[in-house]
């Protein structure tokens, strides 16, 4: 429960940080400027969240790995190609995340 409230409550600080981005007029050179801060501001949380939640997720699937190959040596090829797909996947989301990021700031 404590773990989806905290998924919950982190969801919303970014989505509360990305509003101001999305919500921004054309104003003047100052809402220009304050703009560009907040693409900065949330390109960097996209990386940040990204690349966190990836290595983390890279490491509990890699340590599940070496855990099972250690008690069955046997399936260790297996289980390698599995893990390695894995890990694959999960470092594809982190750079969908990284063109997000240059998405945000326009480039």
């Amino acid at each position: 429960m404590r773990k989806t409230l905290l998924v919950v409550m982190v969801g919303l600080v970014l989505l509360s940080l990305a509003a101001p981005v999305l919500a921004a007029d054309e104003g003047g050179a100052a809402a220009s400027g304050m703009r560009d801060a907040w693409k900065f501001i949330a390109a960097a949380l996209v990386l940040g969240v990204a690349a966190f939640a990836g290595a983390f997720g890279q490491g509990k699937a890699v340590a599940s790995a070496c855990t099972s190959m250690g008690r069955n040596p046997g399936a260790a090829g297996p289980v390698r190609i599995t893990m390695l797909l894995g890990v694959a996947f999960i470092e594809s989301l982190v750079i969908y995340a990284l063109v997000i990021a240059f998405m945000i700031l326009g480039k």
